[in-house]
């Protein structure tokens, strides 16, 4: 056997700052006398920081599997177990040190060296056992996969092979490994489908009932029930079952079409720029042959090729914003500063209102207030978010008692009296400025002086808003993005009398809601609106004065975002769209364009053609017509107004920057990600205006220095 040491010099000196996870061995004897090797994986901190997966830990590992083998050939062990410290199993690679790797060539061996140490687990002369006790993501849950046997703890509270979320494959045989233990579907939708769901993790029960673990055990003696399970099996009182394992018709019918069906679905939710999903769709393909060699060699490959390049350094950039900057905002107050929110009220029952409800009482698990102009639109209200309640119960996502303790404390009413003694009091209405004025006039008069005033305006100024009240210091921007229960993000936006208790209250009731918040000054459009208004006006204005639709359209798509200009529009309503460029356009008439055409297109009512389904079929004719019937064509190319775009929006960005808008470029990168569905992959919209060179053009620098490498258009 070579030493792994001086094989894999190149990449350990690359990783000298990982923080190393130890693999302590302690013979177990089981109840039969059989002995048991168990290694706990542990790197000496507390449950704040995982166990990871570095070179150093690797290599550490497979010195210690190596002397198990060795014991196990003298027949000194009859079983080789692995399990981690408390809560954890392990978080799979130490990212930052990944970003470390210095070449193509270092890279390619964390591939060959994570499939050589956690090989070894397969190719020992006794059964090995993986007792995933705690949170197992990537080359945790790879692990597993190479040893014999699997058992999940039913607490475990995240469970995935996220890669693809990151810019990479699973590298260590996850892409190999799975769609032959669970099939080809199941394996698609852990390897593939779950990462492009907002990095969507299963919990134990799930990871059981696809059959990624043979047996599953109750926390409080979760490793005693495992030892003892794995006894039996060694003994063959217990016979190990896979029913979800690839048949032989499997592999010559469904595999293909599944691969086939999923490469389709890819081209059509992201196209074909991010890398990591068809490499990951390459190696499953692959592993239908059941060539496990082959498989290990692609994944190592693809994970060289991924690491090496652009996207997965832009995809390290996203991550780091989403997982660091967002759980420490710019900008946020003390927040021993915030007060408890024991009562919510909503002044409004539409579509929007009704989602705040649902996720005020699930999350907060308070008394839920709503009120409308008649009791009709309350019940509607009410019959929304108890049907939302029952979604949830239906999916298994809040149990029996929850579901009968959240329905009684959502109320309804036309008696605005009712909202006397709520701590937190938001408006869901018309977006007009008359409008929520009265809304808080009303509200003034009758909740007490301390409560907090929020409204879910996406423009409007907060601060003219706030004017006439007598306590204008605990009014506070809440932006909410649709749909209210997915997308992750709220702009908590301060005019210049909020004061740092309300704001403090803001931004802790946003983390109770599990989102996460990022503060902006009281401007048109806040961060997500100004910058979409900027691409939508643009857009617009391009097929105002003669740029065919077809043209635009696509002509942005380097940009990154995750549907075309007027795809957006569509989704967020031509009204909507309307509303939020007239305000920016009023506000910024010498950067944004206004756009009467849009207006008509809301009237219209659409842009595009659909089928039956929803898909697209073509830009609606009669559309085309209202904006560019008698209009000359245009001579501008897709080339000429992608990069009027971008220079376009660096202005705006340093603009914004300039404003104090948010405190850095990272944070408007951080509201594009969260709020509007930016990939991660991209890399953040600043780092790339800075590669395309926009930046340079727009303002004579960047707005990183130095510039960020990152997936640059292509």
């Amino acid at each position: 056997m070579s030493d792994l040491r001086t094989q894999y010099a190149a990449l350990l000196d690359a990783s000298r700052d990982e923080v190393v996870t130890h693999a302590h061995v302690r013979d177990i004897r089981l109840a039969s006398g059989r002995i048991l090797a168990l290694i706990t994986l542990d790197n000496g901190r507390d449950y704040k920081r995982p166990n990871t997966l570095g070179p150093h830990t690797l290599v550490a590992l497979g010195e210690t599997i190596r002397e198990l083998h060795t014991r196990a050939e003298a027949g000194e062990i009859q079983a080789v177990g692995v399990t981690g410290k408390r809560f954890c199993f392990a978080a799979g690679a130490d990212l930052s040190q990944v970003d470390a790797i210095p070449s193509r060539e270092v890279a390619l061996q964390l591939g060959e060296l994570g499939h050589e140490v956690l090989g070894l687990l397969s190719t020992l002369p006794v059964p090995s056992f993986t007792f995933y006790n705690g949170m197992a993501l990537g080359g945790g849950v790879e692990v597993g996969l190479n040893s014999t046997y699997r058992t999940i703890d039913e607490s475990v509270p995240a469970f995935a092979l996220p890669e693809i979320f990151l810019g990479l494959v699973p590298g260590w045989g996850g892409a190999t490994l799975l769609p032959n233990l669970i099939g080809i579907e199941k394996a698609l939708e852990v390897v593939i489908s779950n990462p492009l769901k907002n990095n969507r993790m299963l919990k134990g029960p799930q990871a059981f009932e696809l059959g990624i673990a043979d047996a599953m055990f109750p926390a409080v003696n979760f490793l005693e029930e495992s030892l003892a399970w794995a006894d039996a099996v060694l003994g063959g009182e217990i016979e190990v079952k896979r029913p979800y394992a690839p048949g032989k018709m499997e592999r010559l019918t469904k595999w293909d079409i599944a691969i086939n069906v999923a490469k389709k679905t890819l081209e059509d939710k992201l196209g074909t720029v991010p890398l990591a999903p068809y490499r990951a769709l390459d190696i499953l393909k692959a592993a239908k042959s059941g060539d496990v060699a082959k498989g290990f060699q692609m994944e190592s490959e693809a994970l060289a090729d991924l690491i090496a390049g652009d996207q997965f350094i832009a995809s390290i950039y996203a991550f780091n914003l989403v997982n660091k900057r967002a759980k420490k905002p710019a900008g946020a107050p003390d927040k021993e500063l915030a007060r408890p929110v024991t009562k919510v009220g909503i002044v409004g029952a539409g579509l929007m209102a009704s989602q705040f409800a649902t996720l005020f009482v699930r999350r907060l698990q308070v008394p839920v207030v709503i009120t409308d102009l008649d009791q009709a639109r309350v019940d509607k209200g009410l019959e929304y978010i108890h049907g939302e309640l029952d979604k949830l119960h239906a999916k298994e996502r809040i149990g029996d008692d929850e579901l009968n303790r959240l329905k009684p404390l959502v109320q309804g009413t036309t008696d605005r009296s009712e909202f006397a003694d709520c701590d937190w009091v938001i408006e869901a209405v018309f977006e007009e400025m008359q409008v929520k004025k009265d809304v808080f006039a009303s509200m003034e008069a009758i909740i007490s002086p301390e409560a907090i005033l929020a409204t879910n305006t996406s423009g409007l100024s907060i601060e003219e808003m706030s004017a006439d009240l007598e306590h204008p210091e605990r009014v506070v921007g809440f932006h909410f993005f649709n749909p209210v229960a997915v997308m992750p993000l709220i702009e908590v936006v301060k005019t210049t009398k909020t004061n740092d208790v309300t704001l403090a209250t803001a931004m802790a009731t946003a983390k109770n809601l599990k989102k996460n918040a990022v503060i902006t000054t009281d401007t048109p459009g806040f961060v997500v609106n100004r910058i979409l208004a900027k691409v939508l006006g643009d857009a617009m204005h391009a097929v105002d004065t003669g740029m065919p639709f077809e043209t635009v359209n696509h002509a942005l798509d380097p940009l990154g975002l995750p549907m075309t200009p007027f795809e957006l529009l569509e989704l967020v309503g031509l009204k909507v769209g309307a509303h939020v460029l007239d305000t920016n356009a009023t506000a910024f008439p010498e950067r944004f364009h206004a756009s009467e055409n849009l207006h008509k297109l809301a009237d219209y009512g659409k842009i595009f053609d659909r089928d039956g389904k929803g898909k697209i079929k073509d830009f609606d004719k009669k559309a085309v017509k209202l904006v560019q019937g008698g209009v000359p064509k245009s001579n501008k190319t897709a080339e000429k107004f992608r990069d009027e775009v971008f220079v376009g929006l660096a202005d705006e960005v340093k603009h914004m920057l300039d404003e104090r808008v948010v405190a850095e470029a990272e944070d408007i990168d951080l509201c594009l990600i969260l709020g509007a569905g930016y990939p991660f992959q991209a890399g953040g919209l600043t780092p790339f205006l800075d590669r395309v060179g926009a930046s340079e053009k727009a303002f004579g620098g960047t707005f990183h220095t130095p510039p960020k490498r990152g997936a640059a258009h292509r």
